[in-house]
């Protein structure tokens, strides 16, 4: 099975602790308990979800979600919270183009580029 399959509702349930604002607006189940659709905020980006039964292969970070953060306060949670179980792709720290950054895999196989604002 894929590396979200059954696993999309636990997967929004960890983003909603990570990012703030975040708000689940509908998550539709099937009769099986799999997410059929769901709908959430991150930040004020909106997202979908469902669960799959069907084999796909494993995300690339060619495709990556991209959070500016606040406060150093929340990318540090953000990528602390993110990496746990997953991968490291790029140490957050100071890079010439950004004063704050880091580039992590979640356990989910999602791939997101955490970035502190001005």
């Amino acid at each position: 099975m894929g590396i979200l399959s059954g696993r999309a509702e636990e997967a929004i349930r960890l983003y909603m602790s990570v990012f703030s604002p975040a708000e689940i607006e509908q998550i539709v189940h099937q009769e099986n308990g799999m997410v059929l659709h769901a709908t959430f905020l991150l930040k004020g980006q909106r997202l979908m979800a469902i669960d799959n039964h069907v084999e796909h292969h494993e995300f690339t970070p060619a495709m990556s979600l991209c959070v500016t953060c606040d406060t150093e306060e929340e990318i540090d949670c953000a990528f602390e919270q993110l990496s746990q179980s997953g991968k490291v792709l790029m140490p957050l720290g100071a890079y010439p183009f950004c004063k704050k950054f880091a580039w992590v895999e979640d356990r989910y196989g999602v791939s997101w580029q955490l970035s502190l604002g001005n």
